[in-house]
């Protein structure tokens, strides 16, 4: 048995998972992140994108969260996400959809035009496929 560390992923709604974990990966502001038992405590904020963990026995769940926190003290990992998907929930035609009306946004710009906004619904959009394919890839579709 490989030594595990509670997790909690929990968006503005509900919570998402909590289990036992051997290994987190996900995307940090800085870059990917892989957090696994011992690991030193951490506060960081978190890219919209995939949330990798690899539970007790090396099986594999994949969420998707939209931004947020992630919280490493010694005997507990925590993900505090606005949004946050268990990947087989997510709906792929509606992330590309999401992802042509921003780009569509973005190259029509007009006096009262949000750039940020567009770009954050871009980066989603993105991430989001980015989820789906690492499940694809995973599952060798």
């Amino acid at each position: 048995m490989a030594l595990t560390v509670d997790c909690d992923i929990v968006s503005a709604e509900e919570e998402i998972f909590k289990g036992q974990v051997e290994m987190l990966i996900a995307t940090g502001i800085m870059g990917d992140l892989g957090i696994s038992p011992g690991h030193a405590p951490l506060l960081t904020e978190l890219s919209p994108g995939p949330v990798r963990l690899v539970r007790d026995g090396g099986e594999e769940e994949v969420f998707y969260v939209s931004g947020g926190f992630l919280e490493v003290q010694p005997n507990q990992i925590k993900i505090l996400a606005d949004t946050a998907l268990r990947a087989d929930d997510m709906n792929e035609a509606a992330a590309e959809e999401a992802k042509r009306q921003a780009e569509k946004a973005l190259e029509k710009q007009s006096g009262d035009f949000d750039y940020s906004r567009a770009a954050t619904q871009l980066a989603e959009a993105a991430a989001q496929l980015r989820t789906l394919q690492a499940i694809r890839k995973k599952l060798g579709k």
